[in-house]
């Protein structure tokens, strides 16, 4: 017989139980003890619970520096435009005649 704070605890069960939970996909047992009955100010002693599983997502930036090499090519096109500019010039001819007329002496 316990006795603490004047509340007798003859009727309160102090075996555990054995409750079976799921964590992350596995089987595992939990030590649950049955709660404390409510006219008793009793201290009980903590229920263990069965863990749950807490997932936290994390983004984490990282810089990476690529170097981009850029080769430029220079095509160079000539272009040649021809124009003709018209150069007057011209010529004489002189044709010089000689006519001997035949004259007889009379």
């Amino acid at each position: 017989m316990l006795k603490n704070k004047g509340c007798e605890r003859d009727n309160l069960q102090m075996n555990y139980q054995s409750t079976t939970c799921m964590n992350d996909g596995q089987m595992s047992s939990c030590n649950c003890m049955p709660p404390c009955p409510p006219p008793c100010e009793c201290a009980c002693p903590p229920i263990c619970e069965c863990p749950q599983n807490q997932v936290c997502h994390r983004v984490i930036n990282y810089e990476v520096p690529h170097i981009m090499p850029y080769h430029t090519t220079v095509v160079n096109h000539h272009v040649y435009n021809h124009t003709y500019t018209p150069v007057y010039s011209y010529s004489e001819v002189d044709e010089v005649e000689n006519v001997y007329q035949n004259r007889c002496c009379r």
